[in-house]
């Protein structure tokens, strides 16, 4: 982890309630595959390329249409107004001045429409997506997707890797199981089902299936990126159905505690989708090296959850705008000392595995 990033952690971490620091921390279960996310990253080396020409590298990219100023976006984390009174404002404005992509969670603590406003207020063409989860009955399905409509979303991203929740032991210790009074997860506001003014839970169903996917596609001109996918097999056919893009994620370790990490799984989603559609990456990226070797293998661009969290908490907008800052000169830096012009210019032989006795291929 880099020198500001892990700055911007500790400041954090000595202002948050310990509570709410060990739910945006924690993990399921053991926390193996927590730890396997940043552990993955840490056993990749990058070999340069010398006397490219390339110049001087140029870290944007193009993705659903939105220009990113660099490989970088923002997962969806809830909850931000446990970190600052701001919350997801100070989040969408930094996001919004750095010239990325936000996708805003469906347990954000701010509704979706004043999030897209405070990113607007910002720049006008501001990118937010909306995180949804399907929903077992429709009929809520459909009046979150036209409410992230309504605010002017342009993309839906459906976290499909969450049958049931995650058992979080860090949680059930602490009794975390609501918001503390006067937060509540907005976007659950008036849905149908919900007596008025009031909020619904969101459900997890074992029973949904591609059809329902399918079903929300038929209900919407938006794009749907497909989160939470590691099987290859899955990847062919999200592009099949018609997904516009997958983040491949073991959802930050909070999900399946056996599942592997999220580079890991990275290279034979990207060789199952053979470029037909975009794959995206998020969990345990804390460093421009971490950004630039998931570019090399195979990723469009990469998604960061908690470092976001660290720097709202740390100093509201300004630290998630640093975090942000560090990232993008950063990989700026390394895509440059790789000889690499761009975020295309770089090749999977370039991302190598330490090893005791040298490196091999990844």
């Amino acid at each position: 982890m880099n020198g500001v990033l892990a700055a911007l952690r500790e400041r954090a971490r000595a202002r948050l309630d310990p509570v709410h620091w060990d739910f945006y921390e924690g993990g399921a279960g053991a926390e193996t595959a927590l730890a396997a996310n940043e552990a993955a990253f840490a056993r990749l080396a990058l070999l340069p390329r010398v006397l490219t020409g390339a110049g001087p590298a140029d870290p944007a990219v193009t993705l659903l249409g939105e220009r990113l100023s660099m490989p970088v976006l923002v997962s969806p984390t809830a909850f931000h107004r446990l970190a600052h009174p701001d919350g997801e404002r100070a989040t969408a404005r930094a996001v919004a001045a750095a010239g990325t992509v936000l996708i805003t969670s469906m347990a954000a603590t701010t509704a979706v429409d004043e999030v897209t406003a405070a990113a607007r207020a910002v720049r006008p063409e501001a990118a937010v997506w909306f995180q949804l989860y399907l929903q077992p009955e429709p009929a809520v399905t459909e009046a979150l997707v036209r409410r992230a409509e309504k605010a002017g979303c342009t993309a839906l991203v459906v976290t499909a890797d969450s049958p049931v929740f995650g058992r979080r032991a860090r949680d059930d210790r602490n009794g975390f199981h609501d918001l503390p009074p006067g937060l509540a997860a907005e976007n659950m506001r008036d849905l149908p089902g919900a007596p008025p003014g009031r909020t619904r839970d969101i459900a997890m169903s074992p029973a949904l299936s591609w059809a329902d996917l399918r079903r929300l596609r038929e209900l919407t001109e938006l794009p749907v990126v497909l989160k939470g996918v590691l099987h290859p097999a899955d990847a062919r056919r999200a592009a099949d159905e018609g997904v516009a893009a997958l983040l491949v994620s073991n959802h930050g370790g909070r999900q399946l505690d056996a599942a592997p990490a999220g580079v890991e799984a990275l290279p034979a989603v990207a060789d199952a989708v053979a470029g037909r559609i975009p794959v995206l990456l998020d969990g345990g990226v804390r460093s421009g090296a971490d950004v630039v070797a998931a570019l090399a293998l195979g990723a469009a661009a990469v998604g960061v959850g908690r470092p976001v969290l660290w720097g709202l908490a740390a100093d509201g907008e300004a630290g998630v705008a640093a975090a942000l800052a560090e990232l993008r000169a950063e990989v700026e830096h390394i895509l440059t000392l790789c000889g690499a012009a761009d975020c295309h210019g770089l090749g999977r032989d370039q991302v190598v595995v330490r090893g005791a006795t040298g490196v091999r291929p990844c």
